[in-house]
């Protein structure tokens, strides 16, 4: 018995193969994916148009955003970052400012 299942499954392989192959080597089946290929580009492009023309954003316009959105951010968490330190050195300059100013004073008076 085990042969006959060897033998059954080779023949299907066979067969197989030979389905696989006049497949590949039909100029119908060729002319069909190249129409559907076709059909599926122009339904693109009248989706794109129809899109537009309703000024409705694609997919790559809404990447791009998303994109442009995340770079906008970043940036302004890094002037953020910027404000935080001149506010730190403005304060530290105002302490040093305050801190002599009495003794500006005082040699002031003392004249």
């Amino acid at each position: 018995m085990g042969g006959d299942g060897e033998s059954l499954r080779a023949r299907s392989e066979q067969a197989i193969g030979e389905i696989a192959q006049a497949l590949i080597d039909s100029p119908t089946l060729h002319s069909a994916l190249q129409a559907a290929f076709g059909a599926r580009e122009k339904a693109l492009e009248a989706q794109q148009a129809a899109m537009s023309a309703l000024n409705l954003p694609s997919a790559g316009d809404v990447e791009r955003l998303e994109r442009r959105l995340r770079s906008f951010s970043q940036r302004l968490e890094d002037v953020e970052e910027q404000l935080d330190d001149l506010t730190r050195e403005i304060g530290g300059l105002r302490r040093k400012i305050a801190a002599k100013a009495p003794e500006a004073a005082e040699k002031a008076d003392a004249s």
